[in-house]
């Protein structure tokens, strides 16, 4: 450990190209993690958030609309394959909704909006190095997407994976790409400068950035949180919706106790023996949905004070090598969240929003919430929720995990669950067609399953 396993990482980093700052990030974070530090945020150290604005009492005059539409920008972060699910591009080139791609469903709201307010909003995609060759791709379908003088894409940084053991560049010479990593969506400020694209966008007069995952469809560009940014001063927005069963791992806002600034706990951040607290949707009423509005001038001024680092809290992911085998090399990749930032900026706001602002895939439950008759796209692109009560919990069980076997269990689409409150799935089920679901549906399945055409499944199958 120590010297010898920091120097040969920079030094990788710099035959690489990786722009200095992002390696100062690293080399911060490198020290801290050999100081054992955790990035646990302890429960005593932190309180509920408390009372917050809400997106539906914005008071904003519609005169003030068109300034800050030209004034703003958005980025969606486009640097994850999505391995947990079994694919190996991009995550956001899967058929998430009516045969649409989410890079499609993007597309489509970001021209409705123009064409709306007739502005040329610009839109960009944070790519990682494995996955910015097919997005471009798949955008070229999109004509008039990209804005003249803008690209559409930039790259994040990346880092080399460390072995457990030692901290040392693992090594793994049968995919030397799987020895590098993006280092979480938290190095997307530093990216922002390194390709200059913050001073781009600057010198176009945008000020106001809202940033978002792509994997979430219900974030779409929303005008009047700008306007209250800029008749307020608010220097950075992070959305909040109540959290509900299904997001008893989402990482939560709270206020710190030694300094009253809100800050963001995830998963990784929670300490062992305190998953209660971080689980209890009563103590911590809000989920994080990484949307993020950010004043572009207040963020060039902070950055230009830390040297281009804002110093984010560490978080440690421990995997393997090749996140396909479980035997290969464990590995540490160092990384952070972009959400963390808002500790950072003075008068940061939370600002709760409804649940249509949140319709993320990060598992294949959620793939079919959102492919079922739950939702439709409207005009606009939009995933329009066609029900007035909670969603129903769906738990499907490792037959369901990656998009193949999701896909060939459901090969005539996924069941009807408008009436469901739960529907949990562990065996090896295939559903037939125009299945539905009422109330909570459990199936349990010791061998495999077929549900016949037009089966009304409740309680217990």
């Amino acid at each position: 450990m120590g010297d010898d396993g920091l120097r040969q990482a920079t030094h990788l980093m710099r035959d690489r190209g990786v722009d200095a700052r992002a390696i100062g990030a690293f080399t911060r974070f490198y020290g801290l993690l050999e100081a054992e530090a955790t990035g646990y945020i302890t429960e005593d150290s932190i309180e509920p958030l408390g009372a917050v604005q809400s997106l539906a009492e914005l008071e904003v005059d519609e005169a003030e609309l068109p300034a800050v539409l030209a004034a703003s920008a958005v980025l969606k972060l486009n640097g994850g394959l999505g391995t947990s699910m079994g694919i190996s591009g991009p995550k956001t080139a899967l058929p998430v909704r009516d045969g649409l791609s989410f890079l499609d469903i993007i597309a489509r709201q970001v021209l409705a909006i123009r064409e709306k307010y007739s502005v040329d909003l610009p839109v960009v995609f944070m790519d990682s190095f494995r996955t910015q060759d097919e997005t471009l791709e798949l955008l070229a379908k999109h004509p008039g997407l990209e804005v003249e003088g803008l690209p559409l894409s930039f790259l994040q940084s990346a880092e080399p994976k460390l072995r457990s053991d030692d901290l040392t560049p693992v090594s793994w010479p049968a995919d030397p790409e799987l020895e590098w990593c993006p280092p979480g969506h938290g190095d997307v400020y530093i990216a922002l400068q390194s390709s200059g694209l913050l001073d781009t966008l600057r010198d176009r007069g945008v000020r106001y950035l809202f940033l978002s995952n792509g994997d979430n469809l219900g974030a779409t560009f929303d005008p009047r949180i700008p306007a209250w940014m800029a008749r307020d001063g608010v220097p950075y927005v992070a959305e909040v919706c109540a959290r509900t069963r299904n997001d008893r791992k989402g990482g939560h806002l709270a206020r710190r106790r030694s300094d009253g600034r809100i800050v963001l706990r995830d998963s990784a951040q929670v300490a062992p023996g305190e998953e209660e607290y971080f689980a209890d949707n009563e103590r911590h009423e809000f989920f994080h949905v990484n949307n993020l509005w950010v004043d572009l001038d207040v963020l060039a001024d902070q950055l230009a004070q830390r040297a281009g680092v804002l110093e984010l809290p560490i978080i440690v992911n421990r995997k393997t090598v090749d996140p396909t085998r479980k035997d290969s090399t464990p590995v540490i990749q160092i990384e952070s969240s972009m959400g963390t930032a808002v500790e950072v900026f003075e008068g940061s706001q939370a600002l709760f929003v409804p649940r249509d602002r949140f319709r993320p895939v990060k598992t294949t439950n959620e793939l079919l919430l959102v492919r079922s008759d739950l939702y439709e796209l409207d005009d606009e692109s939009r995933v329009v929720s066609l029900i007035d009560h909670d969603e129903p919990f769906i738990d499907l069980s490792s037959e369901f995990r990656f998009i193949q076997d999701f896909d060939a269990h459901f090969p005539h689409g996924v069941p009807a669950i408008r009436e469901a409150h739960s529907l949990v799935v562990d065996g090896d089920v295939t559903f037939g067609r125009d299945v539905s679901c009422v109330g909570d549906v459990t199936i349990r399945a010791d061998s495999p399953r077929v549900i016949d055409d037009g089966a009304r499944l409740e309680g217990e199958v």
